[in-house]
């Protein structure tokens, strides 16, 4: 079977069993605790925990899984074995509370052996037995179902069955859990080791299936009770199943060490290889790094970049770019490990990106967002290439300084000649430096250490990247987190949606160092959240008022009004007349709540617009929506050129002016419309609130908008920039806040065409008229400049004195700047003949002094970068140059004319 049968084998078969084939889940998680997607069941996790209700009974799947980074990975062992993957799938089948124990394990053994004819003497299962101080207690269940099911077979249960206290699967400390039976095979030549390598590590007994019974729950104190619900969770990694497919040659052949990589899954990627560096892959393994052959080498390389490209292009098609931080870190150490290996081939720049057809050739079929995100992926490759291209050779120049150093001490311990017994490695500082300097994963410092009998202090490296990391947040500006003794937690209710003004009850006063807040039952003020600032107003309580200056949101979901902090003049007493329990009328300022809500609905229209433009690989990476002005971040690969900006603002403001309509709605997490945008990384829970803006734009969002987009008026990017590498931000202004925008640039342009005497409609051709005659002026200019410069340099040569064979030229001249003050240097010393030639004058406040030297001059130990040097920290400054030409610029401009004047050679 080829692995594309594999695969579609598997899904029939549980189609038939009345399971959904559901879609893979995204790389990119809905757990914020997660780097990626990693295993089969994380898009099911809501359903097993009870936050949301599954929707069909049963599922199957294959899964798309990245271990890199993390808990999970498997990054550093790739292309070593014949196993080890950062990208994979998983095969997996569920039941929700549907069936159990006896149809998972029946229908297993009903795949394997009637099914893909897999040799039945040869697989072994394997069932719950905890050891001394674990979990739970014996797997009866699925111990007696094997048995039957071995027995129905021929086989002895005795042989075919053991018990292993591995077999035990959690979510964690507490919650869900429970017992799990795994299937494997014996590959070795007879097939007669009854049982003896199950679990025993060897590659010639390998797992093929896991089946997990999630049926307790584990509580605090250590013990278990039954769940409500049983659940079935089973995975089969792909890649392993074809992997021993081809290696067997469908199970005819038995003996050899199975490899994934022998499959068709990798053979497309090793002939494009083959085609690009002219190695064929060996199918060899090292048995010890430092020692291996150069096959060996190339092979390993072979495996590193099939695995790898798959796994960047599955994730860049997810909207997972490469970049600085977290998971989107983890994608750029893959991406220039890549690279690295691929030098080892010799291969260029921009072969990777050139592997990007065949991930799409092999994978496009069963994932589709691979084809439609095709040309979108090999610009973010290639991109990312070149980036790393530009540092790399000058990173390698400094490894291999590094790498002699500690070499060079290595052999100084060895010779002797150092009393410290310790072996030298490359210290945390180098290491950061290149990390730091010229985008060096440690992992690649390590790498390429390795390869030379090295090592790395990797703990150093780690106490390095903290710091640095401290130094960022220090620079951050901080946010208060505001906790208020003996509150009751409870959540604020927003009804602010349908009103801006209400009667409310006083819940709670929160008092911190510098401010005060008021809580209410239920409040119609907007607290910040969501990129959208909170609302200001006035909240009255009979005849006492309090401006609100903001509105936050505390951690148990209660919104904090805040007004003038305490100990401020008429506010003290003011907080002393009011308590819990009385009602008070709360306004918010309805002017600046309608122009935040036209920033915010334009948000969703512009984030539209970007996709539409640039591609669907744009996710938003953050917003931030005030009274003013929108800040749109999202993730893209390269700056957006001016056309694409022009047609960006364009479709926007067509929206804009169609005065679509805007509606909201509440639905369950699971029944949300297919094409509606949900942030990965956010925890939504059963319900969510969807905005719908004309049908053209629906996002997951909980803030205020407008009700249809004529409301917004028109839309004019202000700005656009890059704020981290692969993350770009969009400044954008509407409604009112655009109208007062453009009344300060008409107001500055009619100031400046008055200023010119031009007309307004007139003011760029008079202004390209004066630019074209100050150019022909400073021509002029400059030419007389150089004529006096010439007459200067005339006279000076006439006071030069002689010393000996050189001649010397020290004054304090005019110069309009330094490069001025340089090129009269220069005609000096090129009239003069041998000798030194030292100016000096004062610009903006400042000395700035230069210096010349003959040949004859420097021979005679007359150098310039000395000279300057010296006369620089007489005037409380500093400088330096070449033995020729020196200059440098002093605070102490007073003493300028005497310093010069007692200069003697």
């Amino acid at each position: 079977m080829t692995s594309d049968q594999i695969r579609q084998s598997f899904l029939d078969f549980f189609a038939s069993k009345q399971h959904a084939v559901v879609p893979s889940a995204s790389l990119m998680p809905d757990a914020p605790n997660l780097l990626f997607t990693n295993a089969g069941m994380n898009q099911f996790v809501p359903y097993f925990l009870g936050e949301r209700e599954a929707p069909y009974p049963r599922a199957t799947d294959t899964q798309k899984c990245i271990r890199a980074g993390g808990k999970h990975n498997d990054l550093e062992d790739v292309g070593l074995d014949t196993y080890h993957h950062t990208f994979f799938e998983m095969l997996g089948n569920w039941s929700f509370g549907d069936y159990f124990k006896k149809e998972s394990l029946e229908w297993s053994w009903e795949l394997l052996t009637k099914v893909w004819k897999l040799p039945k003497e040869r697989l072994y299962a394997t069932v719950y037995q905890p050891g001394e101080g674990d979990p739970a207690t014996f797997d009866q269940e699925a111990f007696d179902i094997w048995t039957e099911i071995f027995k129905k077979d021929g086989l002895d249960p005795d042989i075919h069955l053991i018990k292993s206290d591995e077999c035990f699967w959690a979510m964690g400390d507490t919650g869900p859990c429970g017992p799990c039976s795994e299937i494997h095979i014996d590959l070795t030549e007879k097939g007669d080791t009854k049982g003896a390598l199950v679990d025993g590590d060897s590659p010639y007994c390998m797992e093929l299936w896991n089946n997990v019974f999630i049926q307790m729950n584990g509580k605090p104190d250590g013990t278990y009770e039954p769940l409500k619900n049983k659940y079935v969770d089973t995975g089969m990694g792909f890649e392993r199943v074809a992997g021993i497919f081809a290696t067997t040659k469908n199970f005819t052949e038995f003996g050899a060490v199975p490899s994934n990589y022998n499959s068709d899954v990798f053979t497309a990627f090793f002939d494009r290889l083959t085609e690009l560096c002219g190695h064929k892959y060996q199918y060899t393994l090292p048995e010890n790094l430092d020692t291996a052959s150069e096959v060996e080498m190339k092979d390993v390389t072979f495996r590193v970049l099939a695995d790898h490209a798959r796994c960047l292009c599955c994730a860049i098609a997810d909207g997972i770019l490469p970049g600085n931080e977290g998971r989107n870190y983890v994608l750029r150490r893959i991406l220039r490990r890549a690279v690295m290996y691929g030098r080892k081939l010799g291969l260029e720049n921009g072969f990777f990106a050139g592997l990007v057809p065949t991930v799409v050739e092999k994978l496009g079929h069963v994932f589709p967002e691979l084809e439609e995100q095709k040309e979108v992926i090999q610009k973010i490759i290639k991109s990312e290439e070149d980036a790393f291209g530009r540092t790399l050779d000058r990173g390698l120049q400094l490894f291999e300084r590094i790498a002699q150093k500690v070499e060079m001490k290595n052999r100084e311990y060895a010779d002797g000649e150092k009393t410290n017994p310790m072996v030298a490695q490359i210290n945390r500082k180098d290491a950061f430096t290149l990390y730091d300097t010229h985008g060096f994963p440690i992992d690649l410092t390590v790498l390429l250490a390795k390869q030379r009998g090295l090592s790395v202090d990797t703990a150093g490296f780690e106490v390095e990247m903290e710091e640095q990391r401290a130094k960022a947040r220090a620079s951050q500006k901080k946010s208060d987190i505001l906790v208020s003794d003996g509150a009751s937690g409870e959540a604020t209710t927003f009804i602010g949606f349908d009103t801006l003004a209400d009667e409310a009850e006083l819940i709670d006063i929160v008092k911190s160092e510098d401010a005060s807040y008021l809580v209410f039952n239920h409040t119609p003020f907007y607290a910040e959240m969501g990129g959208q600032v909170g609302d200001t107003g006035h909240i009255d309580f009979d005849d006492r008022h309090f401006e609100v200056l903001d509105t936050v949101k505390d951690a148990s979901g209660r919104f904090l009004h805040k007004i003038e902090a305490c100990g401020e003049q008429g506010r003290t007493s003011d907080l002393n007349t009011i308590a819990p329990g009385q009602e008070a009328n709360l306004i918010v300022n309805h002017s600046r709540r309608r122009s935040i809500e036209r920033h915010h609905s334009a948000t969703h229209v512009l984030h539209w617009a970007l996709r539409k433009v640039l591609g669907t690989h744009v996710r938003q990476a953050g917003s931030y929506v005030d009274d003013q002005r929108l800040r749109f971040d999202f993730a893209h690969f390269e700056a957006i050129k001016p056309e694409q900006l022009a047609e960006i603002e364009t479709l926007c403001n067509q929206r804009l002016l169609a005065n679509n309509q805007v509606r909201w709605f509440e639905t369950p997490f699971d029944e949300k419309p297919e094409d509606v945008i949900a942030f990965f990384g956010e925890k939504y829970g059963d319900v969510v609130r969807v905005v719908d803006i004309g049908g053209f734009s629906k996002e997951l969002c909980g803030g205020t908008h407008v009700r249809a987009t004529g409301e917004i008026g028109l839309l004019k990017i202000a700005s656009e920039s890059a704020i981290a590498a692969g993350t770009r931000r969009v400044e954008a202004i509407v409604g009112d806040a655009l109208y007062s925008h453009i009344n300060d640039i008409e107001a500055t342009l009619a100031t400046a065409a008055k200023n010119i005497s031009a007309a307004p409609a007139e003011l760029v051709k008079k202004i390209d008229t004066l630019l074209a005659r100050n150019a022909e002026l400073e021509k002029q200019l400059k030419s007389f400049q150089q004529k006096a410069s010439g007459n200067l340099a005339d006279d000076l040569i006439k006071t030069a004195q002689e010393v000996g064979d050189l001649k010397l030229v020290a004054a304090k001249v005019e110069a309009s700047d330094p490069n001025a003050l340089r090129q009269l240097g220069a005609n000096v010393i090129g009239k003069l003949g041998e000798g030194v030639v030292v100016l000096g004058a004062e610009v903006k406040g400042k000395a700035s002094i230069v210096a010349f030297s003959s040949q004859a001059a420097i021979q005679a130990g007359h150098k310039a970068g000395d000279i300057i040097r010296n006369l620089t920290s007489q005037l409380d400054g500093k400088g330096g140059g070449k033995p020729d030409f020196a200059m440098g610029g002093a605070a102490n401009v007073d003493k300028l004319e005497s310093v010069l004047k007692a200069f003697s050679l």
